[in-house]
């Protein structure tokens, strides 16, 4: 057989797909090659032989015909007396991705199939009797298509969902819901709670239109992280069974008080509590969620150690705020800080991993004269190499900070004893911060405190006692002196 001529087909092949006609019952059966019967041929995305082909009479493309002989070009309709005239057309997707030949032929033409050249149709006229003729393959072919194929589900009054068999061979498993929309709702305002407080995050389910009878629902909740990373388990229930996990076991439980309560329950709070939950109610295949945000009552401070400014990475950061009484500050939580009135000129690590500073009062030194006040942001930073300070947060106090003092003050060591003498420990920095901010705290007298440095708290500023604002002053980190020291004791 000659090769067959390159006008006929795209030059993107796509693959091999048996060809198949009709049998003289009405059956498909499979066409071989010319070469080799029951092969697959070479198949394009569609054919370009519609019309006249370049440098060919009309009437001049490639199909099959029937009877013997091979490459002789078909005479135009009606002139060979026998042959049936041919359409050659695609149909794309599993399994037809070859061409499907069809025929109509006349009553004297033999079944035998062999290549001749397919005569292309022109509109009207004798054209569209074999083109009505084909309708019925190109309707079965369609509908194989479809049974074959993957779809979208679509939304008729129901909910339809698949699930698949994870095997590859198409048997899928279609599941019918009863028409009822899963709605789950938490508050759009924050909750509010403080260390070691207990707190309840209410979250609440329906269903539209409701549904009677008991259902096997499965509630979730998870704690979402600052830096978007996979989320922390809490705890997952199937009725009155559930199973907290990581630090909120023993701490946490469900409160189902109503019919479609679905509540958590986190006692003794602490500090790295503070966050977003996600309320998951999955309902067999349905499933929806909600988030409520959860903040501690506390304060934000500026952190520097011993040895100066920027000399923490972002995990040195975090130690250093939990050697502190506190734990990394989030950016809401520096937010927060900021519209209260924080203003510091020195960058710090924030949980999420990016570098921050607040200013209230733009200056040349904090990012310039005309920038407005707000957040200054280096953005993300390496967690390993830069180095920088620290914002850390603080909530308030589940115990009491009191003064220590001796007429010829006290070492740093002689400091850290006479508070184990009193039943106490030294107090850290986040110790002071809460008790100034939530217990209004006022002393001005400087006093150790646990990380070698000397500060003093001022709740109303006054002659003598530093700056006209409110705050917690700072000595630094003296490596001599006699002072006095802040004590903490818990309740």
């Amino acid at each position: 057989m000659p090769p067959l001529p390159a006008h006929i087909f795209e030059q993107d092949t796509v693959g091999l797909t048996p060809l198949i006609s009709a049998s003289p019952t009405g059956h498909p059966v499979p066409l071989g090659s010319p070469h080799k019967p029951g092969r697959c041929r070479p198949v394009t995305r569609r054919v370009l032989g519609e019309g006249t082909a370049p440098g060919r009479a009309r009437g001049s493309g490639w199909g099959w015909r029937a009877g013997g002989g091979l490459g002789a070009p078909t005479p135009a309709p009606g002139r060979e007396q026998g042959v049936g005239r041919g359409v050659c057309f695609p149909l794309r997707g599993r399994p037809w991705s070859c061409f499907l030949s069809a025929f109509a032929r006349a009553p004297n033409t033999p079944h035998r199939l062999q290549p001749a050249r397919c005569l292309p149709l022109l509109p009207g006229g004798p054209a569209l009797l074999p083109a009505m003729l084909l309708l019925p393959l190109l309707l079965e072919a369609t509908l194989l298509q479809l049974a074959s194929g993957s779809y979208h589900p679509f939304y008729n009054g129901f909910y339809y969902n698949h699930v698949m068999n994870d095997k590859g061979n198409g048997h899928e498993k279609v599941a019918y819901f009863n028409g009822a929309k899963l709605v789950v709702e938490t508050p759009r305002d924050p909750v509010y709670s403080s260390s070691g407080a207990n707190v309840t995050l209410p979250c609440h389910y329906r269903f539209e239109p409701d549904q009677e009878g008991k259902r096997k629902i499965r509630i979730k909740w998870s704690k979402l992280r600052d830096d978007y990373t996979k989320e922390q388990d809490v705890l997952v229930a199937i009725g009155k069974t559930y199973m907290a996990f990581g630090d909120f076991r023993g701490r946490a439980h469900l409160h189902q008080g109503g019919r479609h309560e679905a509540s958590l329950v986190v006692s003794d709070v602490r500090l790295q509590d503070d966050g977003k939950y996600r309320c998951e109610v999955i309902d067999g295949l349905e499933d929806e969620s909600d988030v409520v945000d959860l903040r501690l009552q506390g304060i934000v401070f500026p952190y520097q150690p011993p040895r100066g400014q920027y000399r923490l990475n972002f995990h040195e950061a975090e130690r250093a705020c939990q050697e502190q009484g506190a734990v990394i500050a989030t950016f809401s939580q520096l937010f927060q800080a900021w519209s209260e009135g924080l203003d510091w000129c020195n960058a710090g690590w924030l949980a999420d991993g990016t570098v921050q500073y607040p200013i209230r009062l733009p200056r040349k030194p904090c990012g310039g004269l005309h920038l407005a006040p707000g957040i200054r942001s280096y953005g993300p930073r390496h967690r390993h190499l830069h180095r920088f300070d620290v914002f850390c947060f603080s909530s308030a106090l589940r115990g009491e900070i009191f003064y220590l003092e001796r007429p010829a003050g006290l070492t740093l060591e002689e400091a850290k004893q006479a508070c184990q003498d009193a039943g106490a420990e030294i107090a850290r920095v986040g110790h002071l911060y809460s008790a100034w901010k939530f217990l209004g705290l006022d002393r001005c007298d400087a006093g150790w405190l646990a990380d070698g440095s000397v500060r003093y708290p001022i709740a109303k500023p006054r002659a003598n006692c530093g700056p006209a604002e409110p705050g917690v002053r700072s000595f630094g980190f003296p490596s001599k002196g006699r002072f006095g020291v802040f004590c903490y004791k818990e309740r």
